[in-house]
């Protein structure tokens, strides 16, 4: 007769197991479970309730039992739980739905472009004005008239 092995067929939920059928998060959790755990029985004990120290041993290491255990999806308890805290409380309640339309932004391009456009008339047109102010009958290097203030040619005095 043959032994036969059964082989998953989603390798992703294959884990490795390190000691006695455990994985090493295991490990890790319930051992520092049972630090915690043990010695505040022990502590507690000395009150003379029993049954008291047994249920405060229960729920300090219940929490890590649960991150030892739990998995939902594929993802650990710590996972799940940063998606729920950031769903429920850090991200807006109402997020609206937006969406980048190609022809609104190419209408905005055009906007921006006479704006700058605009600007740069603007400029100009108070740089001629400015230039004909400084000089009604010298030219300057560049073809504009250079009023007695200028450098560029005519005497100084």
């Amino acid at each position: 007769m043959a032994a036969y092995i059964s082989i998953p067929r989603d390798l992703t939920r294959v884990k490795t197991k390190a000691f006695f059928g455990l994985t090493k998060r295991q490990l890790v959790c319930f051992g520092t479970a049972a630090l915690i755990g043990v010695p505040a029985f022990f502590l507690m004990r000395g009150t003379g309730n029993t049954s008291l120290a047994v249920m405060g041993m229960i729920l300090l290491m219940l929490p890590l039992f649960f991150l030892a255990m739990y998995e939902k999806d594929g993802q650990p308890l710590e996972v799940v739980a940063r998606h729920f805290i950031q769903a429920k409380f850090i991200r807006p309640k109402i997020r609206p739905y937006a969406t980048n339309n190609y022809y609104s932004a190419l209408i905005r391009q055009d906007q921006v472009e006479k704006e700058v456009h605009a600007i740069v008339c603007n400029v100009e047109k108070r740089q001629r004005e400015n230039a004909a102010r400084r000089a009604p009958g010298k030219l300057d290097k560049g073809g504009a008239k250079a009023g007695p203030g200028h450098r560029g040619g005519g005497a100084q005095g």
